[in-house]
């Protein structure tokens, strides 16, 4: 599968939580894929 970029803008607590999960070994990329993933399971691509 060839993936493709995607820039966001988040607050400044927001990153900060993701940073603590980059910590514990969660890669920003991963978890955001994760959860796009899991908010459209079940609903079909325009």
């Amino acid at each position: 599968m060839k993936m493709q970029r995607l820039n966001i803008q988040l607050p400044a607590k927001l990153k900060a939580k993701l940073d603590a999960e980059r910590i514990k070994g969660t890669s920003a990329a991963g978890l955001i894929r994760h959860l796009l993933e899991q908010h459209f399971k079940g609903k079909k691509a325009a």
